[in-house]
């Protein structure tokens, strides 16, 4: 009987440790125009970008001439920026933050056309994309 126990715990950890190595190995890739990308954008030769703010959030010391990054971020992000801008690499950044129905209307759909469904992504979804 003790050695029934035994064998049963065993296989119990070994079953757990293999469920929770297979789960943290899942990885999840979204790419600019799609709809739940978050992180900076090129607004250049897409309609005038809608903003959240009409002036640009900056955390720190950042130089009045330097120009403003794009930005979508999820809701609350950027009323929270200073909470936030690490995840995106900005806090040194001038930032302005589009609004959802404009990168959804406007610049999600001409980017897929341009670049494909998938886009190109090189930044995990946060970030700087330079």
């Amino acid at each position: 009987m003790k050695r029934f126990l035994i064998v049963a715990a065993v296989a119990a950890v070994t079953i757990t440790s293999f469920n929770t190595t297979a789960l943290a190995e899942v990885g999840i890739s979204v790419n600019i125009g799609q709809p739940n990308f978050y992180g900076q954008l090129d607004p250049n030769g897409y309609p005038q970008p809608q903003l959240i703010y009409r002036h640009p959030k900056a955390i720190g010391r950042v130089p009045i001439n330097q120009p403003p990054v794009y930005m979508r971020v999820p809701p609350g992000h950027a009323k929270n920026w200073r909470k936030h801008c690490k995840k995106y690499n900005a806090c040194d950044e001038r930032v302005l933050f589009v609004r959802d129905n404009w990168y959804n209307r406007e610049y999600a759909p001409r980017y897929q056309e341009q670049h494909g469904e998938h886009g190109n992504n090189n930044n995990g979804g946060h970030g700087r994309n330079r």
